[in-house]
């Protein structure tokens, strides 16, 4: 029989399998240590050029770390001989970064027929090509695709369209990714992808061990999922690196027999879920976060849904006359509760956190205006902003109560 959970429960689970439950103080000079205990319990960072407030993938980490110097993660993704990469980048839900055995562990991926069929069509249109990016990249490493077509001679063309505007060499560079062929070396200040060979990029300890048969690889993805979320579906746990459910299913039984998991119940769901047997399960948690449309907690929508009753979009990708709370959409959440939702934009000409809506949820308490400011000052002292101010015309209920928090 499943254990039973009350939704409270699970919220307060989910909170703390994240890392964002605020019960012990954050570090106040967060170290390579707090970011690798952070990227390790996660297991995956997106990657996302939007830069309204920051690079996206810079944001989670500040959610759960605070003021963290951001060459934190520079110097995790690029590594140096005596200092192997912590993280390096792949296809695993979206480009995203992860650990160098969780890319070996997404091996099998290189083989799919999506890939597949990219890496033939190239081959058979573009051989020379295909050919030249490999040897150019062996000899001279980490370029990025405009340094290649550069050497090869290729031209953009001109744009014809809103879509991406790739040379040859660029998807040549991409099939070869996708294939593993070659890897992200590091991004640029553009946010390029420098490719270089797999030798080159990550640790040589992970190169010596064999690479996990694709059922092996699986498990450890599923298990490396259920620690990031506390509990959850199978259908939460295969969206965490987009893997096919049936698969995932096979994988939760497994690690269910073998103690890793427990069948538990939420009262009110009508699915079954599995909790990690190493989640907390608080019976408060102090959480205080601005979540990013990237983060892992609101990965899932239906799960969000269910476990904190917000149906969210983020905005970026709704035509503006049909955005109800914004453009970049991000949902705070306060103790156990996603309590508000408000649409931030860093105008660094001006040294302004700019809020341009803010919006209560129907059980918002009292005190969500002053702790929302509270938050939103010290994501405007990361970003080294020197004030939070309302837009000229901000919508939503609750800008009223951040005007007067604001001067008070």
């Amino acid at each position: 029989m499943s254990r039973p959970l009350t939704l409270g429960q699970a919220r307060r689970i989910a909170v703390a399998a994240q890392l964002l439950d605020r019960s012990a103080p954050r570090p106040s000079r967060p170290t390579m240590a707090h970011l690798q205990r952070t990227i390790d319990r996660l297991g995956v960072v997106q990657i996302d050029s939007v830069n309204v407030l920051a690079r996206a993938h810079l944001l989670p980490l500040q959610a759960r770390l605070g003021g963290y110097d951001t060459a934190l993660l520079e110097r995790a993704t690029r590594g140096t001989p005596a200092r192997p990469r912590r993280l390096v980048e792949y296809w695993a839900h979206e480009a995203s970064y992860i650990s160098p055995r969780t890319y070996q562990a997404l091996r099998w991926r290189m083989d799919s027929p999506r890939m597949q069929r990219r890496d033939e069509r190239l081959w058979r249109e573009h051989p020379q090509t295909m050919a030249a990016v490999l040897e150019i990249i062996g000899a001279e490493g980490a370029l990025t695709a405009a340094q290649v077509h550069e050497r090869l001679g290729h031209h953009s063309g001109r744009r014809e369209h809103w879509g991406w505007n790739w040379t040859v060499a660029k998807e040549a560079l991409e099939a070869h990714f996708a294939r593993g062929r070659v890897m992200a070396a590091h991004r640029t200040a553009q946010f390029e992808r420098a490719y270089d060979l797999p030798e080159r990029v990550l640790p040589a300890a992970v190169l010596a061990e064999p690479v996990p048969d694709r059922p092996t690889a699986v498990r450890t993805l599923v298990e490396t999922a259920a620690r990031a979320h506390g509990l959850g579906s199978v259908r939460c746990l295969a969206d965490y690196f987009r893997l096919p459910v049936a698969e995932t299913a096979v994988a939760a039984a497994d690690l269910t027999a073998e103690g890793v998991l427990e069948e538990v119940a939420v009262r009110g769901w009508d699915r079954s879920l599995v909790l990690h047997t190493a989640a907390r399960v608080p019976r408060r948690t102090r959480a205080r976060a601005l979540l990013a449309p990237f983060d892992p907690l609101v990965f899932e929508r239906r799960r969000l849904l269910e476990l904190f009753g917000m149906h969210y979009r983020i905005g970026i990708y709704t035509p503006a006359t049909q955005r109800t709370h914004g453009y970049y959409v991000l949902p705070f959440l306060l103790g156990e509760q996603l309590v508000a939702r408000v649409d931030l934009k860093a105008e660094r000409d001006r040294g302004v956190l700019r809020v341009r809506t803010a919006f209560a949820e129907p059980a918002a308490p009292a005190e969500t205006a002053a702790e929302l400011v509270a938050e939103l000052r010290e994501l405007a002292a990361w970003l080294d902003l020197e004030r939070v101010a309302l837009e000229d015309g901000a919508r939503g209920d609750l800008t009223g109560a951040l005007a007067r928090e604001l001067t008070a």
